[in-house]
């Protein structure tokens, strides 16, 4: 789960960590009355959006007058960055920069361990930083039985900075940060840029932190902080009906029972040619009402040209698929091809119960289902 920079920077402050004084805005003109009392002649405007290249995209502007903070409030305000609305802006306290550096911590799975990544080349290109000079960037590996003790992050602090005093600014930063993730079960926890000012302080002038999803029902203050995406609340209603949604690019929409069996059903329809549209995985339960559901969530999608449904009768009975199927799509109006592959315990039933109805296309094998779907869709398409 991720969280908003102005989220992320209270957290931060809770940790002692440095921010520089900002403000949460939703229209322009609570900007234009922020910037009248802050009397700073100088302020920074952001768009808040979960999602990363706001600075490129024209969502970062330095105001240096009222009529400035008004029309790039405005501006800001009617952006759409990667399909995210901009709804709030975060005013922030210009900040005379000496230098920008790149510190966050986040978990590697090959490793098992928290690495934390700094670097001096920190700004709104460390992704080309990671990409062309690696070297640039320093990773160390955190033993969970130690964490990030004072003796350690000195001297990991010395890795960025010479002066005593910047070193110890950088040492609290380091342990704070650690905390941070490890205290609230994130996944990362991220600073860009760490700013040194001229007068050798330290802030936090961006704050990224991500959130482990299991671990939520432990957080319920992290977790009241959820704003999902479109697609982030389709999974959740999946979730909450008992099965597994991921939404992908393609047309051809699957439904089946088991995350193996998915993958399968994937791969072979990429194996001949076509493109999935999504996983949805509605586990060993022969409940026909789940399967009513699954099928309302999955024609959500208007993307799907065809509907792909490879049911493996194990726990589930394929009779029970076939009736919910046909009780589905008595509620669904819908003209999309359905291909229908049942394989397992009470296949034939279930097979000829769907043979009674011209609604489904009935295959007995995998290869053959996943032909007829890929066809549908080349027949429509071309």
């Amino acid at each position: 789960m991720k969280v908003h920079e102005y989220q992320a920077k209270s957290i931060f402050s809770q940790y002692d960590i440095p921010v520089e004084r900002h403000i949460l805005c939703s229209t322009a003109d609570e900007a234009v009355e922020a910037y009248r009392q802050w009397g700073a002649a100088h302020i920074v405007i952001k768009a808040q959006v979960l999602t990363g290249g706001r600075g490129k995209a024209g969502g970062i502007k330095l105001a240096k007058s009222e009529e400035a903070v008004r029309l790039y409030a405005e501006d800001i305000l009617n952006m759409t960055i990667k399909d995210l609305p901009v709804t709030r802006i975060l005013l922030s306290e210009a900040v005379d920069i000496v230098a920008e550096y790149y510190v966050s911590f986040t978990i590697d799975r090959n490793t098992r361990s928290v690495v934390l990544m700094m670097s001096e080349a920190g700004g709104i290109d460390i992704e080309e930083v990671a990409r062309k000079t690696p070297e640039k960037i320093i990773r160390y590996h955190i033993d969970p039985l130690i964490g990030v003790p004072k003796y350690l992050a000195q001297r990991l602090a010395y890795n960025l900075f010479d002066q005593a005093a910047q070193a110890e600014r950088m040492t609290s930063i380091l342990q704070n940060l650690y905390h941070a993730l490890i205290d609230n079960d994130a996944s990362l926890v991220e600073i860009n840029p760490l700013a040194l000012k001229k007068d050798g302080t330290l802030l936090a002038i961006d704050a990224k932190m991500v959130f482990d999803d299991n671990s939520l029902y432990r957080h319920p203050d992290i977790r009241a902080l959820f704003e999902p995406t479109p697609e982030e609340q389709l999974e959740a209603i999946a979730k909450d009906g008992g099965f597994s949604y991921v939404r992908m690019e393609g047309n051809i929409g699957c439904m089946v029972n088991g995350a193996g069996l998915a993958m399968a059903t994937m791969d072979m329809i990429k194996l001949y040619g076509g493109s999935p549209a999504n996983f949805l995985d509605i586990g060993g339960s022969s409940n026909p009402v789940k399967v009513i559901e699954a099928m309302k969530l999955l024609l959500q999608d208007k993307k799907v040209k065809t509907v792909f449904i490879n049911i493996f009768g194990g726990i589930t009975r394929c009779d029970d698929v076939a009736l919910g199927l046909m009780r589905a799509f008595e509620q669904l109006q819908t003209d999309i091809p359905v291909i229908v592959r049942l394989t397992g315990t009470n296949e034939n039933i279930g097979r000829e119960l769907l043979k009674h109805s011209a609604r489904f296309h009935v295959a007995e094998t995998m290869n053959e289902a996943t032909l007829l779907a890929v066809k549908s869709v080349k027949g429509e398409t071309e």
